[in-house]
């Protein structure tokens, strides 16, 4: 079975793994010199991702994504025509910052895929959950990647800030396909902004008052952790795909795909 995960993600998606890991924020490093290739490319396309002026930018930037998980893309996920549309959305929501993909809109292609595909009430989510979400996995990425821990996971450049500083109420297209990805993959880190709006804290906001308290205390480094079985979403995609088949689940992501990134 291809879960929504490696499907929806045609850019940021790896392989499923077995038993707890950490999520994407952090990097394993293995010894055969991969680490250091994807490293690599990842800081060649965060560069890209800082200066695009074109449509062939961003199409370079999804291609090269596109590439460097090819392994794990179904062909027909890969090919030209996702890639342009991706591209497109990219560029336009670059160059007109109306056209950014709003909060709402990808609450509310989630949560019909999750009433779709019968999953428990916990995978229904909120604009602020979403946005609690996203506030976290940029302020780690951004301090992941000013650290050195370098990947495709942790690009800050394919997010799109407000003039505070925080992240905008709105998303470019690699950012979306990330948030949905997370939400079918790392669905440990939406209980994480859950339990973070539950207590009112902002990572992005203790962050900074870490940074300037004069006399920190020792505080216990951030981290967003899966556990892959307490996944709600896993068995509800492997049910949904037994009850009805692969051609009616990929006809199902099609339909959110362009909900997603609506034709012109």
């Amino acid at each position: 079975m291809i879960a929504l995960g490696l499907i929806f993600a045609l850019i940021f998606a790896l392989p499923q793994q077995n038993g707890s890991t950490e999520s994407q924020t952090t990097v394993q490093q293995p010894a055969n010199g991969v680490y250091e290739r994807n490293k690599e490319a990842a800081i060649r396309i965060n560069e890209l991702a800082g200066r695009i002026h074109s449509e062939a930018d961003a199409s370079t930037i999804v291609s090269e994504i596109a590439i460097l998980f090819a392994k794990e893309l179904p062909p027909a996920w890969a090919s030209k025509g996702i890639r342009q549309r991706i591209a497109h959305a990219e560029y336009e929501a670059v160059r007109e910052p109306p056209k950014l993909i709003p909060e709402q809109r990808i609450v509310e292609v989630w949560n019909q895929y999750a009433r779709e595909i019968g999953a428990p009430d916990e995978a229904i989510v909120s604009i602020a959950e979403i946005h609690n979400m996203r506030d976290a996995s940029y302020t780690m990425a951004h301090l992941m990647w000013a650290g050195g821990h370098q990947t495709v996971w942790t690009m800050p450049n394919v997010y799109t800030l407000s003039p505070d500083g925080k992240v905008a109420d709105g998303c470019r297209a690699l950012e979306a396909i990330r948030e949905i990805h997370d939400l079918d993959d790392f669905f440990q880190n939406l209980r994480g902004a859950r339990d973070r709006l539950r207590r009112g804290i902002v990572e992005s906001e203790e962050v900074e008052k870490r940074a300037k308290d004069p006399n920190p205390r020792p505080h216990s480094t951030a981290r967003l952790v899966v556990y892959t079985d307490a996944n709600p979403i896993r068995l509800a995609e492997q049910r949904y795909i037994q009850e009805h088949g692969s051609v009616a689940y990929a006809q199902l992501l099609v339909r959110l795909f362009d909900e997603l990134f609506p034709p012109e």
